[in-house]
């Protein structure tokens, strides 16, 4: 199967550089998994449209302000640090910088005058490994959170807002440590969350911290030869049981996202049914031929063409039917990416 395949015409228009007015506002296209019929709906009616018994299932991550803006030493030059994953060594991350050719090992960059990072380490792809530390005694953790920028993607062609501290976050956000927000999740509002309660659909988390994995650019012209980056994830012993309680009754299992998806999808089953927890890393690849095992609805946002997260909805809603619904949603004026619509498929 080629990448090829998974194209679509989008304009740029339809790109949503901005949330929602109001968190739930979005629309919602409701796509049938058995007939490939459509609806148009709103996020907020999503309650209405599940079942009682229905599991919904959301990733608990929670983005950390990434990118680090400052300047280079000596020379004092303008830097930019995009911090993709912390190594087994404390301070010590795995980033992207700016500009790439000038930052060699023994480069020197500082944050807001009290946050350093020294390249020692240069990979493929424009990477390095970058030490950090502080002037003032704070922890770097500290300095982060309070000198970086959200790391909105970069299709969202303005700077970040204050307002993007919050609206780029789920309501439910637990675990600090992704790079991206698991975007199906930023319609939830608490009135959502808790009309979907009284409906009598239970809700479970997972964690899967969203790493440059989610979002590398595919490379191969063949779908089976591209290799996801691992992303590390959890899931608990109590989310386990109720996910082989669930499947055992014959319940709908309805995953929040393709982070989601991935995580529920990576977890071991044994042969009484029962869903093993697990933690660890993940780099499950789920394109068109996976065959699913736990998740049984899709909600998710509109995503790039030709990517792996078009290819996950694709696997579960059938790639004619997915690219039909696309072209439906373009010609609709659906807001696509992260800030954009809904898609529920069931």
């Amino acid at each position: 199967m080629q990448v090829s395949d998974f194209d679509f015409d989008l304009p740029d228009a339809l790109i949503a550089q901005e949330p929602p007015s109001r968190r739930g506002g979005s629309r919602l296209m409701v796509l049938s998994r058995s007939t490939g019929a459509i609806e148009h709906r709103r996020f907020d009616q999503l309650p209405a449209l599940l079942q009682p018994g229905d599991v919904l299932v959301v990733n608990d991550t929670r983005v950390f302000p990434a990118r680090l803006v400052g300047t280079r030493l000596p020379g004092g030059g303008a830097a930019e640090c995009f911090l993709v994953r912390e190594t087994d060594t404390p301070d010590t991350w795995i980033a992207l910088v700016h500009p790439g050719q000038r930052l060699r090992e023994g480069s020197i960059m500082v944050f807001g005058g009290r946050l350093r990072a020294e390249v020692i380490g240069r990979h493929f792809h424009g990477r390095r490994t970058v030490r950090l530390w502080t002037e003032d005694g704070s922890t770097v953790r500290d300095a982060i959170d309070d000198l970086g920028h959200v790391p909105l993607p970069p299709y969202i062609k303005r700077a970040d807002v204050a307002a993007d501290r919050d609206r780029y976050q789920t309501v439910y956000a637990r675990e600090r440590g992704s790079i991206a927000a698991p975007t199906a999740g930023l319609h939830f509002t608490p009135e959502i969350l808790d009309a979907l309660t009284a409906r009598g659909v239970e809700r479970l988390s997972v964690t899967l911290h969203v790493g440059y994995g989610t979002f590398q650019p595919i490379r191969a012209a063949a779908v089976e030869d591209h290799e996801m980056e691992p992303e590390r994830y959890e899931v608990s012993a109590s989310t386990a049981a109720a996910l082989t309680t669930a499947r055992g009754e014959g319940r709908r299992i309805i995953a929040v996202g393709t982070t989601t998806t991935r995580t529920l999808e990576s977890l071991a089953i044994a042969a009484d049914g029962t869903v093993r927890p697990g933690s660890g890393e993940t780099g499950l690849f789920i394109h068109p031929g996976h065959q699913f095992r736990i998740v049984n609805g899709l909600l998710t946002n509109f995503h790039l063409p030709k990517s792996s997260l078009l290819m996950l909805v694709a696997a579960f809603g059938g790639r004619d039917a997915v690219l039909a619904a696309y072209r439906t949603a373009v010609a609709e004026r659906y807001r696509f990416y992260s800030y954009g619509d809904a898609m529920l498929i069931a």
